[in-house]
């Protein structure tokens, strides 16, 4: 949660730049700040029983991702942060990025990283945040469909939301 360098809360009306990051190895700041975006492909990817999803449900996971920016979480907001101030134009191949199996595992990862590293509030926060991503993609178009259900049930699953 936000506090000061000294472990007071910030001056009223302001936050403190978030000490998150410090907290988490390369590797484990690479697999949080990723996730969205993997989930967000998946999530639009055509698959069994998925039909392929328009530009509209990028839009609308894009739009979910940006909304972690308001979120009153230190985690969820220095995540966002790092995503839009990535310039290094690598981007994973998008068959990885599609590939469920392997999200599931990450997901699987993240929460043993949070379960180590993050506040509780934060981690939940982040993992809610992660997986509205992929409800937002999946309610575009006709509605979610039952191949859509089992997707963010097996999200809800490897995120540990259930």
């Amino acid at each position: 949660m936000s506090h000061s360098r000294a472990g007071e809360p910030p001056a009223a009306g302001r936050r403190a730049a978030p000490l998150t990051t410090a907290v988490y190895s390369a590797a484990e700041w690479e697999l949080l700040t990723s996730l969205p975006g993997r989930v967000l492909v998946a999530a639009a990817a055509p698959g069994p029983g998925r039909p392929p999803r328009g530009v509209a449900a990028g839009l609308a996971g894009l739009d979910a991702v940006a909304a972690g920016r308001a979120f009153d979480s230190d985690l969820v907001r220095a995540v966002v942060a790092a995503i839009y101030a990535r310039h290094d134009g690598t981007q994973p191949s998008v068959e990885r990025l599609a590939d469920v199996v392997d999200l599931l595992a990450a997901c699987r990862a993240a929460v043993r990283v949070l379960s180590r590293r993050a506040d509780p509030a934060d981690s939940a926060a982040y993992r809610q945040w992660v997986q509205s991503v992929a409800a937002r993609v999946c309610r575009t178009g006709d509605g979610t469909i039952p191949a859509d259900r089992r997707l963010l049930d097996r999200l809800a699953d490897a995120l540990s939301l259930r």
